[in-house]
């Protein structure tokens, strides 16, 4: 048997028992893929994160749901490098740092700040976007328990990835996000003909007039059905509301988890050509709840 150490880590928050908890082992060598997955399932939360060495980059980091492995992981990269720097392993003696991480995408930069209270800021680069397949504005609508005309009017539901796909679903009203009851069985079906790993819906109206937009993110096939507070899809999101004209600020903050008793802010930051968006950043702070070690 041999014993790794792992933390609980909020990230997007720096209220405890807020924002979206995410595992972390930050020495995961020695741990396979069969072993790697059996954490994840065990510790039961959108993702566990596990840290190796790299020859390419300064850290090799996977991520796994409780059901499987994905490419990029947003909440998870905040909670990653957050605990990086809180061990040491990331030198914050200047303030600010550069590191590279090597994913299943390819290797990606992460920039880190601490500001004079300690705080950390986690600035993460996603891949530039992709805009995939649009899906059939009724059939979501109803995956998701709600009319057509919760939708907004006039913008796609179309998959787009900064990493990983996923389905982006503009909807009117806060009252509208909150009425969302998806039928999960239905909902699967769309992730595996649409090729999506997860759902995104949306809307413009916020809790806090300081955001832009206020989201709630679910998923049929790959962990927890709702996940708090979701960076890879605030990405995607970002480059959706560029690329269609809802928001062409180059940096905001949206929110999430409100609904669910953990709120989240996300900061975006968007590169644009016109109105193609080419680079997207997505920033959070972090912290700790629970530390201690796990059996293999």
């Amino acid at each position: 048997m041999t014993e790794y150490s792992i933390v609980v880590v909020d990230a997007f928050t720096q209220e405890r028992y807020a924002g979206n908890p995410c595992a972390v082992v930050s020495r995961a060598d020695g741990l396979d893929d069969v072993r790697m997955q059996a954490i994840a399932r065990e510790m039961n939360l959108s993702e566990t994160a596990f840290v190796f060495p790299s020859s390419n980059a300064t850290f090799r980091v996977r991520f796994f749901t409780p059901q499987k492995e994905i490419p990029l992981a947003g909440h998870p990269t905040i909670a990653t490098m957050f605990t990086l720097a809180d061990e040491g392993r990331i030198d914050l003696s200047s303030g600010r740092a550069r590191v590279t991480q090597e994913l299943n995408v390819g290797v990606l930069p992460v920039d880190l700040e601490r500001d004079a209270a300690g705080n950390v800021r986690v600035v993460m680069t996603q891949a530039r976007p992709e805009f995939a397949r649009r899906m059939d504005r009724a059939t979501v609508a109803q995956a998701l328990g709600i009319g057509v005309d919760d939708l907004l009017p006039d913008m796609p539901v179309q998959v787009v990835s900064t990493g990983t796909p996923q389905c982006m679903v503009p909807v009117r009203s806060l009252e509208s996000l909150r009425r969302i009851r998806p039928d999960y069985g239905h909902l699967g079906d769309l992730e595996n003909t649409g090729r999506f790993f997860s759902l995104h819906a949306f809307t413009l109206e916020t809790l806090d007039p300081a955001n832009r937009a206020h989201s709630r993110h679910f998923l049929a096939n790959g962990g927890p059905l709702e996940d708090p507070v979701t960076g890879s899809a605030s990405g995607a999101m970002a480059a959706y509301l560029w690329m269609y004209g809802l928001v062409r600020s180059p940096a905001y903050t949206v929110e999430q988890g409100h609904l669910m008793g953990r709120p989240g802010v996300v900061a975006v930051e968007v590169d644009a050509e016109g109105d193609e968006p080419t680079g997207i950043r997505i920033a959070g702070s972090a912290v700790t709840v629970l530390r201690g070690t796990i059996t293999v």
